[in-house]
């Protein structure tokens, strides 16, 4: 009897149904994990862009060419670089037509950020209403595998003439493998669904402090005659 007990006996000797309900739970925990991994190296990288720009931007340097250099190097920026890229680009297009109101200058640029910002709280949230779908769902796909198993276990019985625990005990044991599997897959993706949003949350704020810090900044500039083509915008904390 114990070696019919054996995990992977009990899996392998399981119905076909159960099987097909366990490697369906093996696969979201596969798949939650890789997203889990996926998402702790974007944000962790998401940060340090962060700090990096932040230091170089806060640094009192010329914003203008802060914002030539990122041109000019031609390559896909994201993150907080990305939204001073868009905002600036917006700025200094409107500030060359000339005869443009300060108001719209900044309205311009405000609108040319908010669009980056939304872009990249797509792409920080992508896939975490995956891990919130498999957190929420699992157990209940592992409890259908449970009941299906128990519900054969019982049935078999019918075809004998005396019932023992050992008769059952294997459908059992198999159908309850079922649910551990299924909290095997939702607590883990449940735990970094909440800790990951939370994140998230965070970046998106500090984004948004982002923009309305530049969007003040331009705006003390918005006033100022563009007296030659390399008047530059300095920041100052």
């Amino acid at each position: 009897m114990t070696s019919n007990l054996n995990p992977l006996d009990l899996v392998l000797q399981a119905s076909l149904i159960v099987q097909m309900v366990m490697a369906l739970l093996l696969l979201a925990s596969i798949v939650s994990w890789s997203i889990m991994l996926r998402k702790r190296a974007e944000l962790r990288q998401a940060r340090a862009e962060a700090d990096r720009f932040e230091e170089a931007f806060w640094s009192g340097g010329d914003l203008s060419a802060m914002f030539r250099a990122i041109d000019q190097s031609r390559r896909l920026t994201k993150g907080m670089e990305s939204i001073f890229e868009q905002g600036f680009r917006e700025f200094s297009r409107l500030r060359q037509q000339g005869g443009v109101a300060a108001a719209h200058l900044i309205e311009g640029s405000r609108r040319g950020m908010r669009v980056a910002l939304l872009k990249e709280s797509d792409r920080l949230e992508n896939s975490l209403s995956m891990l919130a779908t498999i957190g929420s769902t699992s157990p209940y796909v592992g409890l259908f595998g449970t009941v299906w198993g128990i519900m054969n276990a019982f049935l078999g019985l019918g075809n004998v003439q005396q019932a023992t625990l050992a008769m059952v005990a294997p459908g059992i044991a198999e159908a309850l493998i079922a649910t551990a599997m299924g909290l095997f897959a939702a607590i883990p993706a449940v735990i970094a669904y909440n800790r990951y949003a939370d994140q998230v949350s965070r970046m998106e704020l500090r984004y948004d402090t982002f923009v309305e810090e530049l969007t003040s900044i331009l705006q003390r500039h918005a006033s100022t005659p563009r007296s030659a083509p390399g008047a530059s915008v300095e920041a100052h904390a």
